[in-house]
């Protein structure tokens, strides 16, 4: 007997409350039978991915940190106590654990995040997106239930910055979807009418009488749309894919801005720099390439790793001295006990100051990344 697509009867998911005495049947995700069709095998999980959320932005005390990260079939929520406490992995607040289908991505919404509610979305490897509130515990909506928008695994999913209702989900099939929280996802295969059409990507119109998701169809290069990320400012969104081609659009014109194509293979991950002035990116060349967004260039390529880099990630603050003095460095917590005279800058919430510091006269920027590589390697790189 099967329940839904594909969902065997014994496939609800569970979810396991502190103190509740045990597992409690949540709201399900329909899953798939494992298989080539899936994406699934039983030697093979989904990367793990963390996601962290701030309750109160203004609120600079640890306690008001929460961190989501999946390991295989399960999903945990936790408080975050800071990079001096480790976190009491015996007390997750939520933990879920999925039959069927595996979590391969997650994302807070920062926007509205509070200490009553967040909003977190969840993708999984059978194209299905979930809707829902750790903190009070509620399953709110399911997305691509039927399978009907996308069959191939979510690859990435992103909230659109500042905003309460919408987010992007990018799959494997190349596709990437913007979904409204508000709609439905209706009961039948959707229909599309072409929007705008360049080079490599092409933007469809969701057609329907009524409001329903996904509002718009991007299908982006050729094979897999394996990361995305928006500019700080969140005028510009950027894609990698395993076709190995970076593109930059405009997002609300979807006016393609830049391209790059990757040393040797697939594009794997992705990341700005706080200022938005760089673009890195980590792929099959086992090369970290950094980009300039305003010179449409690439500026650097690093050799570190000994195999594919999976994830790139810019420090946010950055340091900068004087001209004057001999020495530029960007460090750790230590360092800010260093006697050399540095003043220390958070990039994400001072653009104006960047601005400056990359003006000849001013003094100069020094940028941290780190890339982790399939070689269990963790480079930093200034």
């Amino acid at each position: 007997r099967r329940v839904g697509p594909g969902l065997p009867t014994s496939t609800a998911p569970t979810s396991t409350t502190p103190g509740s005495g045990g597992p409690t049947v949540v709201p399900s995700v329909p899953g798939v039978p494992l298989g080539p069709a899936s994406g699934l095998s039983s030697g093979s999980l989904p990367p793990v991915r963390v996601s962290m959320v701030k309750l109160q932005p203004e609120d600079d005390r640890e306690e008001a940190e929460r961190v989501c990260f999946n390991i295989g079939r399960e999903l945990y929520f936790y408080t975050y106590k800071g990079i001096k406490k480790a976190v009491d992995l015996n007390k997750p607040i939520d933990k879920r654990i999925y039959k069927g289908t595996q979590p391969t991505c997650h994302d807070f919404n920062q926007f509205t995040a509070s200490l009553e509610s967040v909003s977190l979305l969840v993708g999984f490897s059978a194209g299905q997106v979930q809707f829902l509130d750790p903190i009070k515990k509620e399953t709110s909506k399911l997305f691509n239930e039927e399978r009907l928008i996308d069959k191939m695994k979510v690859t990435c999913l992103k909230w659109i910055p500042e905003s309460e209702n919408l987010f992007l989900v990018s799959h494997a099939s190349g596709n990437l979807y913007l979904y409204n929280t508000e709609h439905s996802c209706g009961t039948a295969s959707p229909q599309y009418t072409l929007l705008k059409q360049g080079e490599g990507f092409t933007v469809y119109a969701c057609k329907s009488k009524t409001a329903r998701n996904p509002v718009v169809k991007w299908t982006i290069g050729e094979g897999a749309l394996n990361e995305f990320a928006f500019s700080p400012d969140g005028r510009y969104l950027a894609c990698v894919g395993q076709d190995g081609c970076l593109r930059i659009f405009h997002f609300d014109s979807m006016e393609l801005q830049g391209m790059m194509k990757s040393y040797f293979g697939g594009l794997i991950c992705i990341c700005w720099s706080p200022d938005g002035r760089y673009i890195v990116t980590g792929g099959e060349d086992d090369l970290v390439t950094v980009w300039s967004f305003s010179e449409c260039r690439v500026i650097a390529r690093g050799h570190g790793h000994k195999s594919w880099v999976n994830v790139v990630a810019f420090d946010p603050f950055t340091s900068s001295i004087e001209e004057d003095e001999p020495m530029e460095f960007s460090g750790s917590e230590e360092d800010l006990h260093d006697p050399v005279h540095f003043g220390r800058v958070r990039t994400s919430s001072t653009l104006s100051r960047l601005s400056k510091h990359s003006s000849k006269s001013g003094p100069s920027v020094t940028y941290r990344f780190g890339s982790v590589g399939q070689d269990t390697q963790f480079c930093l790189w200034d």
